[in-house]
């Protein structure tokens, strides 16, 4: 298959890479020293692209380009090259407003399809880090800050109606990220799909009744129809775990190329989901039997405060930094009018947070029977107790999809949760 690749474009070879680099100043002056003493390493991991970190004497910088196809499948499934653009986009859009949670931005090179931006260290990606057993004491605070400042910003709430359909209309084109999340996530789980998988033969019963569960399948393509239709907020369209930088004292979000305008809480579901799955795991990791209760409480902890801290400054951006066309804090003044104001928040953050639970849901159900599974559940080297593993996700998934809208709060979830890890245990 002839892959659809403009003129001028060539894909970077650790050797090319210096001397692409010497010739952006800023990006030389931040290595320090001669092209020479630079070292390139190519560290892509990823399902997509090629990532290459270069150190220098002074410090050093991280360059990724985007590949013509999807690497974790190979030539066989082609993508376009321009969503290295709607990710050069996304990051400036969101360094705009949280720029404490971004990595800083060097250089973009349309034709090469390439960003270079600060090398994130000693951070590591949270996913390793939640295998690990690692206590990240600040992560909720920073997602929470994070999700609410770019959702925020971006939504009618925190922007003219005008900017916002401008910037709609760029982000438009990103026609095949988004088709490989509806695919993937909202789709073909739930059919028989030449790139699903599982753990076999252990799982095999379970795939079979998600494909003939028909309240499991209406949600899904209820929660399809949101994807496809609302046009909340530009989200980041891929924040699970792997694409959140830590340490101790700082996060930072990357990778956001699959960036459109979608509904707000697809973004905080898929973070919930990235923490359930990290819970459900975790018997895979300890060395004894209960050996990290102590840390699935904590993970348990972690996701309430995202979901409360991300509610409570939603909703102080709304009533102090109201920028949009819509519910404008100035309009409900006088006598009972905060009241409304109140009201239609309240109403507001039940139905984000509902979606959200829904989106969460879909997102543990296709990393477990759908294509690109996560690394907390396939480093468990049993696969019997993989899947017993996998099998408490997808309990907690199917109910977060079909009964949403029950759950009061965060706190009941995780009841939820820790109900369905305790009857694996008995």
């Amino acid at each position: 298959m002839s892959l659809d690749v403009p003129p001028g474009y060539r894909a970077l070879k650790e050797t090319d890479v210096a001397t692409y680099l010497a010739g952006i100043p800023a990006v030389a002056a931040t290595l320090g020293g001669q092209p020479a003493e630079w070292k390139v390493r190519e560290v892509g991991d990823g399902n997509l692209n090629l990532v290459f970190v270069v150190e220098g004497p002074r410090g050093g910088v991280v360059l990724k380009q985007a590949l013509p196809y999807l690497r974790l499948v190979g030539e066989s499934w082609p993508l376009p090259l321009r969503r290295a653009f709607f990710e050069y986009h996304a990051l400036t859009a969101q360094a705009k407003v949280a720029p404490q949670h971004v990595p800083k931005l060097f250089h973009f090179d349309e034709a090469l399809a390439l960003t270079v931006m600060a090398y994130l260290n000693p951070h590591i990606i949270l996913r390793k880090g939640l295998i690990r057993g690692t206590v990240y004491p600040r992560l909720a605070d920073h997602m929470a800050t994070f999700m609410a400042e770019t959702l925020f910003a971006t939504s009618d709430l925190g922007q003219p109606a005008a900017e916002k359909k401008k910037h709609t209309a760029l982000f438009c084109d990103n026609i095949e990220l988004c088709r490989i999340t509806e695919d993937l996530v909202f789709t073909d789980p739930w059919r028989v799909a030449e790139a699903n998988r599982w753990t076999s033969p252990q799982l095999d019963l379970a795939a079979a009744a998600v494909r003939t569960d028909g309240p499991w399948k209406r949600a899904a393509q209820e929660l399809k129809l949101k994807f496809l239709g609302e046009a909340q907020a530009m989200i980041h369209g891929d924040l699970h775990s792997g694409s959140i930088m830590v340490t101790e004292s700082e996060t930072y979000a990357i990778d956001p190329e699959f960036a459109f305008y979608g509904p707000m809480g697809f973004d905080v579901g898929a973070l919930i989901a990235n923490f359930y799955l990290a819970y459900f795991s975790q018997s895979g990791h300890e060395t004894r039997p209960g050996g990290r209760d102590d840390y699935r409480d904590w993970i348990l902890k972690t996701i309430g405060s995202v979901w409360t801290l991300f509610d409570e400054r939603f909703r102080a951006l709304w009533n102090n930094a109201h920028a949009g066309d819509v519910f404008a804090p100035a309009l409900f003044g006088s006598n009972q009018e905060p009241l409304a104001l109140k009201a239609a928040q309240d109403a507001y953050m039940r139905r984000l947070f509902v979606d959200s639970l829904g989106f969460a849901g879909a997102k543990m159900t296709r990393r477990i029977l759908g294509l690109a599974h996560v690394e907390d559940l396939e480093s468990i080297v049993d696969p019997d107790l993989r899947a017993s593993c996998e099998k408490r996700a997808l309990k907690l998934a199917r109910t977060l999809m079909v009964e949403a809208a029950g759950f009061p709060g965060i706190a009941a979830v995780n009841d939820a949760a820790r109900a369905v890890q305790r009857e694996a245990v008995k």
